[in-house]
């Protein structure tokens, strides 16, 4: 019987997983809800692949996958019908545990005095379906800056605390992957529940899917499937491996952290800020950024007023602002800081790269600013007979 009908199979041990067809993903949506969950995933709408709440597994983008370059964005047919054949699109699960707008508090005037209300609503329960590898580790760093120091976001470890994670193996990297260059990729790392590789050959078309902790096992243990054989692991492993040996970007070869910090000074910080817009979208769409601002409104009356965090970017000329003007006034400064940040001083702050080599940002440019090509540029001028360094103009 196929894994598409095999809905009496018995699972297998969690070190195995089990196999399952596109029943198996249907079942899956089926009992995530059951359970209370509030499933996010992607869907094919407006021209891109989006995250949106899935009330079914059929809204998933079968049949779907894009063309990727710098600057640029097209969604494309895909004969195999594969659900997961696409990479990262514009959004990462940032939009949902670290969201672009929150109300922090309101305050109305009541009997001439002020109350205030923190904003303390229930944590949604959210089920993230098809987390890339890339983003399994972008969510690993926010954890880090957002939940891991002294000063603790709650509304962030509330929404990341009841969050359910099922990653889905790379193995079609797209133009501007380099998950490889950044060790975050094409295969799962820690900190997930559920992880399935999808495979698509004159075998069918299947989900290989194994846990990663004891709420995943269970779900796992309702799944409709057949114990996953030799041979679905080994076409598994075998399609992520390849994906490894095809990705469309790669970093230098090239200690980073030092990189950045021995090139301060170099002429290509000029050169990328003639074409630098100071849009701010390589923020927007970078799953680590984390940068935040406050607003406050009140209504017509001034009896009710409310706080409101955004998110910000250090493209922001106001990013920097400080009595007399901006720390930061050039474009240079300011894509200086944002690429030094994200591949060198963001070790000194929480340990690791704040870059998971995803590529949205290279993407998402809309003058085509490629982070590997600026740092490969930057790595050549280090390298015997490159030109002398010129005046800091940041």
């Amino acid at each position: 019987m196929s894994a598409d009908t095999d809905a009496n199979a018995v699972p297998a041990p969690a070190s195995e997983g089990l196999v399952m067809g596109k029943e198996g993903m249907a079942a899956l949506v089926d009992v995530l809800v059951r359970r209370g969950f509030t499933v996010i995933g992607p869907t094919a709408r407006d021209g891109a692949i989006a995250l949106a709440e899935l009330r079914s597994a059929d809204e998933l983008p079968y049949g779907w996958g894009v063309e990727l370059e710098a600057g640029r964005y097209r969604l494309r047919q895909r004969a195999d019908g594969a659900a997961f054949a696409n990479a990262a699109g514009p959004q990462s699960w940032k939009s949902f545990l670290h969201p672009a707008r929150a109300r922090e508090w309101s305050t109305d005037r009541v009997g001439g005095e002020l109350v205030f209300t923190a904003d303390e609503a229930a944590p949604p329960r959210y089920a993230f379906l098809g987390v890339r590898p890339c983003d399994l580790r972008a969510i690993a760093i926010q954890d880090r800056v957002l939940t891991g120091g002294t000063y603790r976001d709650p509304g962030y470890e509330g929404r990341r605390s009841a969050a359910l994670l099922i990653v889905v193996e790379c193995t079609e990297p797209g133009a501007t992957c380099f998950c490889v260059s950044m060790g975050t990729g094409p295969a799962v790392g820690a900190g997930h529940d559920l992880v399935m590789t999808e495979v698509v050959d004159r075998n069918g078309h299947r989900f290989w899917v194994r846990s990663g902790s004891e709420e995943g096992a269970e779900i796992l243990a309702e799944l409709p499937g057949r114990p996953a054989d030799q041979e679905i692991q080994e076409t598994a492993r075998a399609g992520v491996t390849a994906a490894a040996d095809r990705m469309g970007r790669t970093m230098p070869e090239a200690d980073l952290r030092e990189l950045m910090a021995g090139t301060l000074d170099a002429p290509r910080w000029d050169e990328v800020a003639g074409r630098c817009l100071t849009c701010g979208n390589c923020t927007m769409v970078c799953p680590t950024c984390f940068c935040t601002t406050t607003e406050d409104v009140t209504d017509l009356t001034g009896d009710h007023a409310e706080r409101w965090r955004l998110w910000d970017s250090c493209f922001d000329l106001d990013f920097s602002h400080l009595h007399g003007g901006p720390v930061r006034a050039s474009a240079r400064s300011r894509y200086r800081q944002w690429m030094t940040h994200k591949l060198g001083t963001w070790y000194d702050q929480f340990g690791s790269s704040g870059c998971v080599g995803c590529g949205r940002c290279i993407v998402w440019c809309p003058v085509g600013i490629d982070i590997t090509e600026e740092a490969a540029a930057l790595h050549d001028w280090t390298q015997p007979g490159a030109t002398a360094a010129e005046p800091d103009g940041g």
